[in-house]
């Protein structure tokens, strides 16, 4: 059976479910034991993570520091990839306002599930990160006030 664009989302879907509450045990069960996270540098903490431990604690670090709340907006899947368009809702340290951090994802997958993640954003906590004047809420995107998107509702709801 193949691994099919639709298998893909839903896995990424549940990792990011996993991201989003600081489950560990959700994280590991879509992560291969040897996983590595690369970030784009200068960004904070743009040291790859390796291993499904170590991601899984890293992003429950982030969860509890930021409120983090992970939306996938858009995907594109082939043979063992996936590229994703996602929004990270989060709030700053300080009080600050909460913000949108817009950024892709490559994905590649082993034995149904994620084995290397490549992100690519740009890290601001003074202000959220968009493309100018793109129609976010007109394609279903999500944006700050609905956290969700048409393609990633919240766990247990209908999907389109």
């Amino acid at each position: 059976m193949s691994f099919t664009t639709e298998a893909k989302l839903e896995l990424i879907r549940r990792y990011y479910h996993g991201c989003s509450t600081g489950d560990i045990d959700a994280m590991l069960a879509t992560l291969t034991p040897d996983v590595v996270h690369y970030f784009l540098d200068p960004n904070p903490g743009s040291q790859p993570v390796i291993s499904a431990e170590h991601l899984a604690r890293y992003w429950r670090k982030v969860q509890q520091l930021h409120d983090g709340r992970w939306a996938v907006d858009a995907i594109v899947g082939e043979g063992d990839s996936a590229t994703i368009e996602w929004t990270l809702f989060w709030t700053p340290p300080h009080g600050a306002a909460r913000v949108a951090t817009r950024g892709a994802e490559c994905y590649r997958f082993r034995d149904g599930r994620i084995c290397e993640i490549r992100a690519y954003y740009q890290q601001r906590p003074e202000r959220s990160t968009e493309l100018q004047d793109f129609p976010y809420t007109a394609r279903g995107y999500s944006r700050l006030g609905r956290e969700v998107s048409d393609l990633h509702p919240p766990p247990g709801a209908a999907t389109t």
